[in-house]
Parts: C-alpha cells; structure tokens; sequence
C-alpha cells in the first residue's frame, strides 16, 4: 500500500475557526466529557466517551472523528464543519459513502496564555495513551510515525524556561510541541527531525494553532543547523536505549545512551552566552560507575548544569516497557521472547544494571568555574517549573561570586511558601531536629540546626547576614567570630536548595 497524503495547510485558518466554534479545545471537551472519560482516554479506554458522545452536535461529532477516531455521518459533520468538502480535499479527512474519518489526529491542547487553544496535529492513534493505543495510519510503517502529546512532552514543556529570547531550536521537533511553546517566546524558532514527516506534521500543528511557520531542516542531532547558536534549545530526543534502531520517534540508533551524551556534549557549541539547552534523557547505569560522576563528565566546558534523575528501572522493567510500547507483546511468543533476550544481552555486554530517566538543563556561562550539580529527585514538583530553574541557575550565578565575605555582607529574604516543621517524639521537652519544607518549585526539605533555623526566620532582606548571626550569637552565648566562620557553608546550602533569596544590593545586579 502507497503512503497516504498528508494534509495540506491550505484551510487551517478556517478549520481552527470551526473548531473553536464548536467549542473543540481542552476546556471544551473537558466540560463535555467530564473529569472521568476525559482521564480514562489517557489510559486508551474509550468506552466513557463513547457514552458521552452520543449526540449528533457539533462538538460531539468531532470528539468522536478526531478523539475516538471512530466514523461519524457526512451530514453530522457538516454541521461542525461546514466545508468539510474543502477538509476533505485538503487531506484532513477521508469520505467513505455516508461517512468520514479523520485521517490524522487532531488533539486539543491548551496554550501557554489565559483562554489560549492549540491543536496537535500527529498519526493516527499515536498521541500517547490515545484512542488505539499503537500507531493505526494505513500505508505508514510504524517506524515512520509521529506521535502526538505524551507524558514526556508535557513535562519537558513544564520545566523550559520561558524568558523571551531571539532564537530557539526545537531538536526533533515530532508533532511541533515544543515548537509551539517556544513560538511564543522566541523571535525566531528553528525545528529539526531526521524524518520529514515528522517537519511536516509540525508544521500543521503550528498553523492549525495560528502561529507562523518555523524554520523547517531535516536531519540528526545539530547536523541541520550546521555552526548556528541559539538562546534556547529544547529537545525530547529518541532517547530509548535499545538493542537497535526500530522507531524513529524513540530509538537513537547509537549504542546505549551515546545519543543523549552526544546532545549533551555538542550543544554547548550552539548556545548564545546565557542560553539555556533542556532536554529529556535517558541514561545508563553500569557496574563500577557513579551514574552522577558519569554524567557530570558529558556536561561541555563552560556551561553549568543540573541533572535531575526522576526514576530509575532495573534492565528487565525497561525491556518490557519499551517492548509493550512496540506491540511486541501483542506478536507471537516466541518473537517476543528472542526480542526481550535480545534486549538483555545488549545491557550485559555493557555491564548496565539499569536505566535512569530524568531531565538535563545546561546554561552556557564561560566561567572557568562552573556548577554542575547530578541529583536524584523522585519526588512530585510544581509544574510549571520553568520559572525555579531559571531561578535556581541564578544562584548559582549569585554564589560564584559571592566568597564568604561577601557572603555575610548580603540580605536575603526567606522563599515564599516556607515552613519550619519540628520532629520529634510526642511530649519530647526539645525535638529531635527541625526541618525547612518548601512548598514551591522541587518542593525540597532539609534539615537545619538552632542557628540555621533561627537564620531563615530572621531573613527578610533588612540585615545583613552577618548582623543576623551576631544577634544569634550573643542570644546562645557563642563567639560571633566562631559562628560566621562556620556558617557560611550552611547559608550556601539553603540558598542553593531555594530556601534563601539574595536580596538585589544597591548598585549591584543580582542574579
């Protein structure tokens, strides 16, 4: 079978009108289907939203042709979109006698603005936790298709950093998510993927939600973009480590986590000083090795950077997990058999005894200097947390040039949402320690001693940070002179974790 055409971009202005005004976004079908249905799609159960859809309206019938991908009648459809021979002609839709189907995925999505409606345009049954599961385009192989909005998308959109910038690269843009984020902030977006299907499809989905064109290359890694420099880059990369290299979308072709580290070690040649790279990775864990030492040693010269590991899966969950997400359970038993050994030899060979999965942000600073932090966090954060890594970066930028001198000369001022917890046996005269829990951006907590407690609930950026531990030293009793040449190194960890802010010191920019 020949591959179908894909839709041309021709009518998007009029089919995202039609859409809106059949009230087909997030909030729309939300309100139409209900918190339950709506939820049970992500778990590729339809049967809820079948229910709900029962009406021939406008919003119904386009809930069930792009949503559920079922067939809906002509004369139906006509009613939400009344030039659908237009949609039809244009490649968006397929006439079977009575009835139409959609021949791409079209989902709603909600824009970064108040009231803001985007659309994702990707294959047939391959927006993640969609309607069918695994890809259904006909005529396309499997290793071909674009997927839509995932789990992974959503969360690498959550943690950019959205200040505006004058040029962004989308590195294997897919469906155009991240595109489409960035077209808000950036002058210019550049998009690139090794399979022109995938540029294709990202430029639908930019038009369909009304944002200009980006700049479309087809390639791999930096390849397209040859010696050019951006203020930002994001990237949800093929980053599976794989025995080979079976989907475009997922498989990077390169042994064990080789892509992401090549991303990683190549991307600080591509930043304007002070530009950020965010991608997504996965990454191997081996016999002998410090995953964080590991990783630390990709990071370019000059860029700082915070890898942040979110979950870790032996070799045998990893095997089975991508192996489901090819269908491979679904084949005959003995295939998926020699496939699930095929993936264990692989991480054998090169000693793995796991795979990590989290995030990686690099800052392109130049200092000789530079902060890299690796840390393990499993623990739920606030999204968006863009804004707290933007801000952690900051500090780091505050800390490299502050020494202890300049340190205890500073204000700070306590971060917002800050509460100080006492731990300790029920009747207990003193408790057993005190913890500072923040509940905004990672949502850390730490503990801290007398001093370090009574330090953070002094600080509102009206003394320095040395008249406060004076004060604390003649309350308990110590020689101040001990107690500043002590602390510092505790004053470093709260403002380093987000518990203290530097408060701006006249005539000095602060980071």
């Amino acid at each position: 079978m020949s591959k179908p055409s894909l839709p041309t971009t021709e009518h998007t202005a009029r089919l995202r009108d039609a859409l809106r005004k059949a009230a087909f976004t997030a909030d729309g079908c939300l309100d139409l289907l209900g918190a339950g249905a709506y939820a049970a799609l992500s778990r590729a159960e339809t049967v809820p939203a079948l229910r709900a859809t029962r009406g021939d309206g406008p919003l119904e019938s386009l809930v069930r042709l792009f949503l559920l991908q079922r067939p809906v009648p002509y004369a139906a459809l006509r009613k939400a979109l009344p030039f659908a021979d237009e949609a039809i002609a244009g490649g968006w839709l397929l006439r079977d006698g009575d009835e139409v189907r959609a021949t791409v995925d079209v989902r709603p999505y909600a824009g970064d603005g108040a009231g803001e409606d985007w659309w994702i345009v990707s294959d047939l049954g391959c927006a993640v936790g969609g309607a069918n599961g695994i890809g259904t385009t006909p005529g396309v192989d499997r290793a071909d298709l674009v997927l839509g909005v995932g789990g992974a998308s959503t969360t690498l959109a959550g943690i950019t950093v959205r200040e505006p910038v004058g040029s962004a690269l989308d590195l294997g843009t897919g469906s155009g998510v991240q595109a489409l984020h960035a077209s808000r902030h950036a002058t210019q977006v550049t998009a690139t993927d090794l399979n022109p299907r995938a540029l294709h499809f990202a430029r639908l989905t930019l038009a369909l939600s009304g944002t200009a064109e980006p700049v479309l290359r087809q390639g791999s890694l930096f390849e397209p973009v040859g010696d050019e420099r951006y203020d930002l880059i994001v990237s949800n990369p093929p980053f599976v480590i794989s025995p080979g290299s079976r989907f475009t979308y997922r498989d990077g072709g390169m042994s064990g986590d080789d892509l992401c580290r090549t991303l990683v070690q190549e991307a600080g040649a591509h930043l304007n000083d002070g530009g950020y790279c965010q991608l997504l990775a996965n990454w191997q864990h081996t016999d002998g090795e410090d995953w964080r030492e590991r990783l630390s040693s990709w990071v370019p010269r000059g860029c700082d950077a915070w890898i942040v590991q979110r979950e870790v899966q032996d070799v045998t969950q990893y095997a089975e997990l991508w192996l489901r997400d090819g269908g491979d359970h679904l084949a005959d038993p003995a295939a998926y058999a020699a496939r699930y050994d095929a993936w264990l030899d692989a991480f054998e060979q090169r000693k793995v005894k796991g795979v990590g999965f989290g995030w990686i942000t690099l800052r392109k600073t130049g200092s000789d200097r530079p902060a890299v932090i690796a840390e393990e966090w499993p623990h739920p954060v606030e999204q968006p947390l863009g804004p707290h890594i933007a801000a952690w970066f900051g500090r780091q930028d505050f800390l490299r040039t502050h020494d202890d001198a300049a340190l205890l000369a500073a204000r700070f001022r306590l971060a917002a949402e800050v509460v100080q917890e006492q731990v300790g046996l029920p009747g207990a005269e003193d408790p057993e320690h005190v913890v500072l829990r923040a509940n905004r951006g990672m949502r850390r907590a730490t503990k801290v001693d007398t001093v370090g407690a009574g330090f953070a609930g002094v600080c509102d950026g009206s003394l320095t940070a040395g008249a406060i531990l004076d004060a604390i030293a003649q309350l308990l009793g110590e020689d101040p002179v001990v107690l500043r040449d002590r602390t510092p190194d505790a004053i470093r960890m709260l403002v380093e974790q987000g518990f203290l802010e530097p408060e701006p010191q006249p005539g000095r920019a602060t980071a």
